[in-house]
């Protein structure tokens, strides 16, 4: 098997066809965050983003998108905005994940939303995580006759904040996929707030954050297109989401809602008429986002398995591995006389993902 490197920006028609085969040939790789689309809208704003491809002789046979950083730390494509990350590949391939790291220059490959069925990188999980899913296969009815046995209260009290909301501000209404540019920036501003309300990294004083979505929401593919949804009251937008979608796949992504339209509940308002939406157009999962929010865990019918961890080289990245689940004096004494790990240690620290955008 033989690697090559390239920049996002290289990335040909012929390989961006056979990229979007080998996920069309497993589900698990669906998701639109592991998209040659989403790898190549970052790349316009990273200049780390790389992909290593990954052919036998018969042609491609894998994608891995990452981002290379000094001292050879290796980062997920888009990291710190990313909920899935891997390796694309071809149904049952095997691969050296040391002799990938060394054919893409890197020491460490440090991930925290690993997908399943990612073997070769699995060696190297500290911790197991999952995100939550809305599976709409069976389609929106029965999600919502399921969600009603496992929450009457719940579906009972949302539609009477559905009704107050109806009386104070108007009939709600959904527009699926909004193309209004101004209605992005409004969602940014909403969730811009809410960050600085919580006292959170606000991903939107990132002009490269920003230039993303406006790029992403441009986006249109079988394997990756940008969806801004927003329910209205009457005229007014009262909740917004921007997230990504394939055939198969909803990410919800940066939802926002009109903090003086709070207690209508507008954000739950607007997830189950996404989910109604999504399914109707074929959409199969709605991935919530690895986190424990109480609406997630209430609106979930199950978790899709993610994995935290480090892929190395050697014996000096497997202590940064061990160094990972220590915290304070344990960590430093570990690092401690060796610059090599210490260097590694706070290249990776530096780099910690902020809270995800769904929070």
């Amino acid at each position: 098997m033989t690697v090559t490197v390239l920049t996002p920006d290289r990335l040909g028609a012929a390989d961006i066809a056979a990229w979007q085969a080998l996920q069309h040939a497993t589900p698990a790789l669906a998701s639109p965050f592991l998209s040659p689309e989403f790898t190549r809208a970052v790349g316009r704003h990273r200049s780390t983003a790389r992909i290593a491809v990954l052919s036998d002789g018969s042609g491609p046979v894998g994608y891995f998108p990452y981002e290379r950083h000094s001292l050879g730390l290796g980062l997920p494509i888009g990291s710190g905005l990313c909920d899935v990350q891997g390796l694309v590949h071809a149904p049952g391939l095997d691969w050296d994940a040391q002799a990938l790291l060394r054919a893409c220059g890197l020491k460490v490959w440090r991930y925290d939303h690993l997908a399943a069925g990612q073997r070769p990188f699995d060696s190297g999980v500290v911790r197991r995580a999952a995100s939550p899913v809305i599976d709409l296969a069976p389609g929106y009815a029965a999600y919502a006759a399921g969600l009603r046995d496992r929450s009457p209260a719940r579906m009972s009290q949302l539609e009477a904040k559905e009704r107050r909301l109806t009386r104070r501000l108007g009939e709600p209404r959904l527009v699926f996929e909004e193309t209004a540019p101004e209605r992005l920036e409004t969602l940014m501003r909403w969730k811009s707030a809410q960050y600085r309300a919580k006292e959170q990294v606000d991903l939107f004083g990132k002009p490269s954050v920003v230039a993303l979505l406006r790029g992403l929401m441009r986006t249109r593919s079988d394997t990756c297109t940008g969806t801004l949804s927003t329910l209205y009251a009457g005229e007014r937008p009262v909740a917004m989401h921007f997230g990504l979608r394939s055939g198969r796949v909803l990410q919800y992504w940066f939802p926002a809602y009109d903090p003086e339209a709070a207690r209508f509940s507008p954000g739950l308002l607007l997830l189950l008429r996404m989910a109604r939406a999504a399914a109707a157009q074929g959409v199969q999962h709605l991935d919530l986002g690895k986190g424990d929010e109480r609406y997630k865990q209430e609106m979930k019918t199950g978790d899709l398995p993610l994995g935290e961890g480090w892929v190395t080289l050697g014996t000096l990245p497997a202590a940064l591995r061990h160094a990972q689940t220590m915290t304070g004096q344990k960590a430093r004494a570990l690092v401690a006389g060796r610059p090599g790990l210490r260097r590694i240690a706070l290249r990776a620290v530096n780099t910690r993902r902020p809270p995800g955008p769904g929070a």
